[in-house]
């Protein structure tokens, strides 16, 4: 019995010396370099902690979809697209990271089936749930400290309600050291940057599918078999309302000049309702 007690006594105090793998030391020391990343979901708690007090005191809080894109498009298309767009933007601001992208938004209504609900593989939330969601991931990004949330949207539908959660906890935390702002510039930018492209000669015919040039451009530029290029290559359907897509580069390249022209004008709406 005697040996029994001692060896839980020696067990328990060499346990006093490990860390908590729940509650780590909050101040503890990163113990190998940080990667070069936007994205709060590729980053370790302490390379977040170590851009807040390196000034990285901004986040993107951006809502994409899951829903039917027509038979090229994966169902995810605006969160893919929300990968180049955010980067890009975050970049420019310079101050910014990440959230991970909201991919759980209004698709709608359950019964009887409506919209983007009739098709399978869409997945949707209520208006409640998607604006509950949108304000949990805020209040949570508050608490540990960031200042300034910037909210955006790449679906309709997600506009209506990122905008009423950034009024009600705008007027919910008001004075104090978290704000929130609501950016529509960047949704807004879909038909500007239609009308932008057919004043250089890429004019599209709706095939009236949900779909189009200036999405698959942008989606390229993370993945191209996101639109499923090499597929569509040997079926020759390679193309979308009448544009060609290939030769592939020529589109990727299409596809970085339109998020950086959708970055330039979310950047100064931005700048504008930071009052910089």
């Amino acid at each position: 019995m005697r040996s029994i007690v001692l060896l839980l006594g020696l067990a328990a105090a060499f346990g006093q010396d490990k860390p908590d793998p729940v509650n780590p030391d909050p101040q503890g020391a990163r113990p190998i370099a940080a990667v070069d990343t936007l994205f709060i979901e590729e980053m370790t708690w302490m390379e977040v902690r170590d851009a807040l007090q390196a000034g990285k005191d901004t986040v993107l809080v951006a809502a994409g979809g899951i829903e039917q894109n027509g038979p090229y498009v994966v169902t995810g298309k605006h969160n893919v697209v929300l990968r180049a767009t955010t980067r890009a933007i975050a970049r420019r601001l310079g101050n910014t990271l990440i959230a991970p992208i909201i991919g759980f938004v209004p698709e709608g209504d359950y019964d009887p089936p409506t919209d983007h609900m009739k098709y399978p593989g869409t997945i949707g939330v209520t208006e409640e749930t998607f604006r509950r969601l949108v304000a949990d991931v805020c209040s949570s990004l508050r608490v540990h400290g960031f200042q300034h949330l910037i909210l955006i949207g790449d679906h309709g539908l997600d506009q209506d309600g990122l905008e009423a959660v950034a009024a009600a906890l705008s007027k919910k935390w008001a004075g104090g050291k978290t704000t929130v702002h609501y950016i529509r510039d960047y949704y807004d930018e879909d038909d500007d940057v239609a009308g932008w492209l057919a004043k250089q000669g890429l004019k599209e015919t709706d095939e009236g599918l949900h779909d189009s040039f200036m999405m698959e451009a942008q989606m390229m530029t993370v993945d191209p078999e996101m639109v499923r290029m090499k597929e569509r290559l040997a079926a020759g359907r390679f193309r979308i309302n009448g544009v060609e897509l290939a030769p592939a580069e020529k589109t990727i390249e299409w596809g970085r000049k339109i998020v950086a022209y959708r970055t330039e004008k979310t950047v100064a709406a931005i700048n504008k309702a930071l009052g910089r």
